[in-house]
This record gives structure tokens, C-alpha cells and sequence, in this order.
């Protein structure tokens, strides 16, 4: 509404980027364009520190600054601007198999090298699973996803998978004082 009132008023118009959610379609801003989203792994492509930018097309008859800084009336086709959304980086190690391998074949070191630790797998093989002690241990840690990939990056898991966010305690945390009555 201010992008069609400000072009009638005469102000200039505002920045695509600052359009309300109305004013482009909630389909209008989606990895799954092309260039957008993996289907093996359900995340956006060109992913990097967690960021990855999707195209947005204002809805049509929408005029306002496009990413160049050109001044355009949108007809609901043309990419306005690029939004930034959280995601994971994935290099193809799947939660479901680092699980399965842990469970049926863990006391082998399979888990391990899996997910790229053979020092320990090889530990693991020699020692039969720490005598399955660290097998359950192994078990525990893959499954809380406490032990992941070994390059650094995040499991393949389904879009609506068991996924666990860390929540951390920083300086920075604010805390309310409980009150008693």
C-alpha cells in the first residue's frame, strides 16, 4: 500500500527490500526457484555462514527500488530484491544412516567412519566398540546430534525431521529474577 501511495503523493518510492509482507506474495520469496533449493537435502542453495538469498518478485503493480536502485513497476514476474534467510551448510551426510550405522554396526567403528573420524573407527574395530560401552556412548552422542560430519557441517535431516538447536547462555542473556509472593 505505500509503495502505490507514495508513487501517487509524489515521495519517492520506498526500496523493494522494505515492502510490507503484503505486497509481494508469500510464494514470492522461495529457494524453490531455480538456483534456489536441493531436493535431497531441503536446503537452499549457496548456502554460505549460514545465509542463504532468495529471490522476491513484488506482487503486480507494485512500484519501487529494485536491488540495482532502478525505479520499476513490478509486474509480479521480475525479481525485486533477495532475501536473506537461515540455513544449514550439508555435504551429503544423512542423520538417518550416522543413526542406523551406529546402532546396528557401531561396535565395528562404522558410525565413525562415516562421518569421518577413522582414528576412532579403526579404535573402535580394535577394541570391538569398547566393548560396546562405546557403542551406547556412540549411540547417545549421534543420536542427541551432540557428535556430527567431522568437516564441520550439519546432517541431512527432513524438513519436518528431528532437528535439535543448541541454545546457549551468553553475557548477553537476559535474565528475569523469579519473584516469589
Amino acid at each position: 500500500f505505500a509503495a502505490v501511495r507514495g508513487a501517487a503523493s509524489g515521495e519517492p518510492p520506498p526500496k523493494c527490500e522494505e515492502l510490507r509482507l503484503g505486497q509481494y506474495p508469500e510464494h514470492g520469496c522461495c529457494a524453490g526457484r531455480p538456483g534456489g533449493s536441493d531436493n535431497s537435502t531441503q536446503e537452499p542453495m549457496n548456502c554460505t555462514n549460514h545465509t542463504a538469498y532468495v529471490q522476491c518478485l513484488p506482487a503486480p503493480n507494485i512500484t519501487c527500488k529494485d536491488y540495482l536502485g532502478i525505479e520499476r513497476v513490478f509486474t509480479g514476474q521480475e525479481v525485486g530484491f533477495y532475501k536473506p534467510i537461515a540455513c544449514r551448510n550439508v555435504n551429503g551426510y544423512s542423520y538417518k544412516v550416522a543413526v542406523a550405522l551406529s546402532l546396528f554396526l557401531g561396535w565395528l567403528g562404522a558410525d565413525r567412519f562415516y562421518l569421518g573420524y577413522p582414528a576412532l573407527g579403526l579404535l573402535k574395530f580394535c577394541t570391538v566398540g569398547f566393548c560396546g560401552i562405546g557403542s551406547l556412548i556412540d549411540f547417545i552422542l549421534i543420536s542427541m546430534q551432540i557428535v556430527g560430519p567431522s568437516d564441520g557441517s550439519s546432517y541431512i535431516i527432513d524438513y519436518y525431521g528431528a532437528r535439535l538447536t543448541r541454545l546457549t547462555i551468553t553475557n548477553a542473556t537476559f535474565r528475569k529474577m523469579q519473584t516469589y509472593p
